[in-house]
C-alpha cells in the first residue's frame, strides 16, 4: 500500500513539474519588438540583447522584422496590438509613416519604447538612443583636429527625416562651425544606410570632386562603403573616413586603419534597457521622455576593448 501511494505521489510530482514550465510560459507577460531591419548589425545587437534580458526576466518577446519597409512595419505592429502585448519596443523603419504605429498603440493603451529613432509627430512613451548630437560633435572635433582645420568634406547621409540623421547632422555642424576651413563640397542621402550605397555614392562624389579629403558616413556601413570607394579611386592624397555606430565591422575597420574613427554606441545596454523600460511602463511606472546614452569616440588607440566586449 505504501509502495503504491509513493508511486502515485511520484507520478503526480513528475506530471506537475513537467507542466510547470509550459504553464509559466503561457502566463509570462508578452512584449513586442518591432525592428527596422535585422540585416543591420546595430539592430541585430539590439535584438540579441533584448532577447537575453527578456529571457532573464521571464518575458516572452515577439520579434518582427520590417526589412526596411515602413508599410510592412505598420502592419506588423498592428498585429502585435491585436495580440494584446503589454508593451512594444519600436525601431522605426524610416521617417515615412513612423508615427502611425505609435498612435495606434496608444489608442489601445499599449506603451511604446522607441529605440534609436523617435517619430517627431508622435513621440513614443519613452525614447532610448545615443546622444547623437554630442557624439557627432565629438566626431567633428576629431576631424577638425586631424585635418588641422583645413579640408574638403563629403557627407553620406542616412535616411532623411530620421532622428539619427538629423541629430548627427546637427552635432557635426556644431563642430565644423569652429573650423570653417573644412568646407563641405558634397552631400547625398542614402535610403538604407547600407555599405553598397556608401560605395556607389562615394564613387560618384570622388568622380565629381577628386579633391575630397574627408568622408563622414553617418553610419559605419556608409563609411565602410566610402572607404572602399577611396581605395579603388587610387588618389594621390590621404582621405580621412569616419563613421558612427561602433558596429562589429566598423570597429574592426578602425583597428585596421580603414576608418579613422567611429562613435561606439552602447548597443547591448540599450537593448537591455528597452526591455526593462517596456516592463516598467506596462506596470504603470513613469519614465522620462528621453533616455539618452553617451557614445564614445573610438580610434585605433581605444578600439580593442570594444571589439572584445561591446557595451
Amino acid at each position: 500500500m505504501l509502495h503504491r501511494l509513493s508511486t502515485s505521489v511520484l507520478a503526480f510530482l513528475v506530471a506537475t513539474t513537467g507542466l510547470a514550465p509550459a504553464a509559466r510560459a503561457a502566463d509570462a507577460p508578452v512584449i513586442g519588438l518591432a525592428v527596422a531591419n535585422l540585416q543591420a548589425d546595430f539592430f541585430n545587437q539590439i535584438k540579441q540583447s533584448a532577447s537575453a534580458e527578456a529571457a532573464a526576466r521571464g518575458v516572452r518577446l515577439l520579434v518582427v522584422d520590417a526589412h526596411g519597409d515602413s508599410a510592412t512595419q505598420v502592419n506588423q505592429i498592428q498585429d502585435l496590438i491585436t495580440r494584446n502585448v503589454k508593451a512594444i519596443i519600436y525601431i522605426p523603419a524610416g521617417a515615412t509613416a513612423a508615427g502611425v504605429p505609435v498612435r495606434s498603440a496608444k489608442q489601445a493603451n499599449i506603451p511604446v519604447v522607441a529605440v534609436d529613432r523617435n517619430p517627431p509627430d508622435a513621440p513614443a512613451t519613452t525614447f532610448i538612443a545615443s546622444d547623437s548630437v554630442a557624439g557627432a560633435k565629438a566626431l567633428g572635433d576629431f576631424v577638425c583636429k586631424q585635418t588641422g582645420g583645413t579640408g574638403v568634406l563629403a557627407v553620406i547621409q542616412g535616411q532623411i527625416g530620421t532622428t539619427p540623421e538629423q541629430d548627427r547632422a546637427k552635432g557635426f555642424q556644431m563642430a565644423l562651425s569652429h573650423c570653417p576651413n573644412v568646407r563641405t563640397i558634397a552631400q547625398q542621402a542614402s535610403q538604407e544606410w547600407s555599405q553598397s550605397e556608401g560605395f556607389s555614392i562615394g564613387q560618384d562624389m570622388l568622380q565629381r570632386h577628386p579633391e575630397i579629403t574627408v568622408f563622414f558616413g553617418r553610419a559605419d556601413a556608409l563609411a565602410l562603403g566610402a572607404a572602399q570607394a577611396v581605395k579603388v579611386a587610387n588618389l594621390d592624397h590621404k582621405v580621412i573616413v569616419v563613421g558612427f555606430d561602433g558596429d562589429t565591422a566598423g570597429l574592426k575597420a578602425v583597428a585596421k586603419g580603414t576608418l579613422s574613427a567611429t562613435m561606439t554606441q552602447k548597443t547591448q545596454y540599450m537593448g537591455k534597457l528597452a526591455v526593462d523600460s517596456a516592463l516598467d511602463l506596462a506596470n504603470g511606472k513613469k519614465l522620462p521622455a528621453q533616455q539618452l546614452q553617451e557614445a564614445v569616440l573610438t580610434t585605433k588607440d581605444n578600439v580593442s576593448p570594444f571589439i572584445a566586449n561591446h557595451p
